[in-house]
């Protein structure tokens, strides 16, 4: 709980910094390593996986152990565990700020750390699943089913999405590129979204809530219904991520298709948490605790009313890209996460120092402030993201002119909203900051409890056969689930008569079920509960749940050919000095404001150029499609500026944009490119399936990054502008001139029996932008 608080000081505090950065680029103050690309995956990392990260493990080692009966399995795992991950989020915050990362939203630390994270969430895992072994209640409660799902699940997300090929040892590239690298990241994205900052806290709502509002669950069916049908939709809902993108259509209508389904297990979770409190509702009037838990459960009713309703296709046109997505994640984080782990710790407090709280009066004031923070912070969001996509998509003359054609025009019209944001986050903060004082006094008026509690152990009345986990396989709704199931993905993915067979099996077996379970007179329940006794039987239950969703999804596409699968465009591999600006372009966190994918849509097409295809970013890895425009769209940016205006552009982006909210980047004119990494780079980016030439020597590469830097550096000093070919803005004035380039393989086709051979190191000019 402590470092919880201490870290959410920290992430809340570099939020309120980049949300001035945005307003005031001088805060930027011209420092590699204060800049917003860099600062703002801290913030991300700082918020989800220190404050709210450790809020979650110290709810759910405080709950276990009573829900379970019984002390933790072993308090040296315990130990390991929390300074493993206290240890990890130090390594973030030194080198995430130095640009050390691997450009993936939520997913930026290297690849030294993610084993770190691995061997530690197992070390997590060990000790809870232990702990259950050992426990002494016959049955799993319900917070213990959300501790389960969010510890199977982000295991199986953390290892998938963070699978890369090490070029050294603070650098890797993603083992998926492109399109498939995009679905996997939202793939797990969005269910570190549902798995790390929904499911433990729902498990801890569903031991807190009760508690302080001394009443029990509302209702117990409602819970089941809740749990299963949230981990077997979640999962399938990432790719709303990139509707209207170059993602296949039948991956995209599934995304809209099951955020919309969540609506349902969503707001159930959402009712069952609030009336939970029915017969409590005048303790609102004094209880802070209560006041946090009923405003943390109502925001997240509202965020999980707001994101399926942005993922229906046609709303996702207006607010992808733009503040109305930055509302909606701080509306879940700052009143869900936060006002959840506020409750938490004014609830707990108290009973671990075996005191009463400090001051009630400063907790309610930390209520108020951080409510109105939250709400002036998510109306101006609100505000500011529609205005952004309105501008940016309106048109006149028929739909056939941009009627802001100016980029910037938008960014000046929502600078007011982003003030807003500003004060809005930072009540938010002083509220953190007074509840910190207010549990410090706690503390410091008490004494640690460290009491002993005899208890008769319940699993003794559990033998032999009833201990069996495995018989919770073979039973009917085990059974039905799965054959309507797998009935249901035949008629999705079947085309004519699997089609129609896919449909009467979906029926029959629906039917079958209804009439199984009403002439039997079996009740779910009864088998429910049965398994609920069965810890290894419901883990592995809920394993098959969640992941079927990502494995229909994911499977297709990274197996496909991808050759076959690029829509007439190759995308023209990056040379040696290109590479090296597209790392180096990464590292500073360009894909924070800019995103590399022109989306289906006429604004869209009219503003950038012509659509992004599959197979134009077929060799990215990472991919680099984006998720927020502060700046334009540089799918289609190779060719049409000249180096000059690159060069003067990252020197004060002022000078040839006015109005423009971005950092300068001095030190890429000093700081001298690191050449001496591309044979390992290159040997991967070979090894993931980029058609480098398997004979180039290490020769070869460095001429051929020395000749191509001497060019750009001529043509600049033709312009006046003087640089070395060795510094990194000559890198990245490359990288940046070959986005877009791409081959036209339907030229090959007509052509088809002549010998093709690809020119990897097209130099700049002969590209088809």
């Amino acid at each position: 709980m402590v470092a919880s608080v201490i870290w959410s000081l920290v992430g809340l505090g570099a939020g309120v910094l980049i949300a001035s950065q945005l307003n005031f680029w001088r805060l930027n103050f011209d420092l590699s390593w204060l800049t917003f690309g860099r600062l703002r995956p801290l913030h991300t990392n700082a918020a989800i996986f220190a404050f709210v990260g450790n809020m979650m493990f110290a709810g759910v080692y405080y709950s276990t152990q009573r829900l379970c009966r019984c002390r933790l399995a072993s308090p040296l795992l315990t130990k390991i565990h929390f300074w493993g991950w206290q240890g990890i989020i130090v390594l973030a915050a030194i080198t995430l700020p130095l640009g050390y990362s691997r450009g993936k939203e939520y997913a930026e630390l290297i690849w030294p750390i993610n084993i770190l994270v691995a061997v530690i969430w197992l070390v997590f895992a060990a000790n809870f699943f232990w702990t259950l072994m050992r426990r002494n209640e016959k049955s799993l409660y319900v917070a213990i089913w959300f501790y389960i799902a969010t510890i199977v699940t982000v295991t199986m997300l953390y290892v998938v999405n963070h699978l890369s090929l090490p070029t050294s040892l603070l650098h890797s590239y993603p083992i998926f590129g492109g399109v498939q690298d995009a679905l996997v990241q939202w793939w797990y994205g969005h269910n570190a979204v549902a798995f790390f900052l929904t499911t433990p806290i729902l498990g801890i709502m569903y031991y807190f809530v009760p508690k302080a509002a001394n009443r029990p669950v509302y209702s117990y069916r409602l819970s089941v219904i809740h749990f299963w049908s949230l981990v077997f939709i979640y999962i399938w809902a990432g790719p709303h991520h990139l509707l209207n993108t170059a993602l296949p259509g039948w991956l995209q209508s599934l995304g809209m298709l099951f955020s919309l389904m969540l609506w349902a297990p969503s707001w159930g979770g959402m009712l069952n948490g609030l009336l939970t409190l029915r017969g409590a509702w005048d303790k609102l009037r004094t209880d802070p605790v209560i006041k946090f838990f009923a405003a943390g459960v109502t925001f997240y009713g509202m965020a999980t009313f707001e994101g399926p309703l942005m993922s229906i296709k046609s709303v996702n046109a207006l607010s992808h890209y733009t503040d109305w997505t930055i509302g909606h994640v701080h509306g879940g984080t700052l009143g869900w996460n936060g006002f959840m782990a506020a409750g938490m710790f004014y609830w707990l407090a108290p009973r671990l120092w075996g005191t009463k709280l400090y001051s009630q009066s400063l907790a309610n004031m930390h209520f108020w402030l951080g409510m109105v923070g939250i709400l002036l912070y998510v109306a101006s969001m609100w505000v500011s993201g529609i205005t952004q996509g309105l501008m940016l998509n309106a048109t006149t003359e028929n739909g056939t002119i941009l009627a802001y054609p100016n980029f910037l025009d938008t960014l000046q019209a929502i600078r007011p909203m982003m003030l807003f944001r500003l004060i809005g986050g930072t009540l938010y903060l002083i509220g953190f900051f007074m509840m910190a004082y207010n549990l410090w006094k706690t503390a410091r008026s008490g004494a640690p409890v460290n009491g002993t509690i005899q208890i008769t152990s319940a699993m003794d009345e559990m033998a032999g056969r009833e201990r069996n986990g495995f018989r919770g396989y073979l039973n009917a709704p085990v059974i039905y689930a799965f054959l309507v199931i797998t009935s249901g993905c035949v008629m999705i993915f079947g085309s004519d008569i699997i089609f129609l067979i896919g449909v009467f099996l979906t029926g029959l077996f629906t039917i079958l079920a209804i009439a199984h379970f009403q002439v039997s007179g079996a009740k779910w329940s009864q088998w429910h509960d049965d398994l609920l006794k069965h810890g290894f039987t419901f883990t592995v239950l809920t394993i098959i749940a969640a992941a079927i969703g990502g494995a229909i999804q994911i499977i297709p596409t990274v197996t496909m050919q991808r050759a076959g699968n690029i829509e007439g465009r190759l995308q023209i591999p990056y040379t040696p000095l290109e590479l090296t600006g597209r790392d180096i372009y990464i590292s500073e966190g360009c894909y924070n404001c800019h995103s590399q994918m022109i989306r289906t849509m006429v604004p869209d097409v009219l503003r950038y150029g012509d659509y992004s295809r599959l197979g134009e970013s077929i060799y990215n890895h990472p991919f680099q499609w984006g998720s927020k425009r502060t700046g334009p769209d540089l799918a289609r940016e190779g060719g049409k500026r000249s180096d000059d205006w690159h060069f003067y552009h990252m020197l004060n982006p002022r000078d040839v944009s006015p109005g423009s909210n971005m950092p300068n980047y001095p030190w890429l004119f000093e700081k001298e490119a690191n050449s001496k990494a591309l044979p390992s780079k290159i040997h991967a980016m070979r090894m993931l399936g980029v058609p480098y030439p398997m004979d180039i020597s290490e020769e070869e590469i460095q001429a051929e990054y020395d000749a191509q830097a001497n060019e750009i550096v001529e043509r600049l000093a033709e312009k006046g502008a003087y640089t070395e070919p060795d510094k990194e803005i000559v890198a990245l004035i490359a990288y940046l001139q070959k986005l877009g380039a791409y081959e036209d393989t339907t030229e090959k086709k007509e052509s088809e029996g002549e010998e093709q051979t690809l020119d990897l190191f097209k130099p700049i000019g002969t590209v088809n932008p």
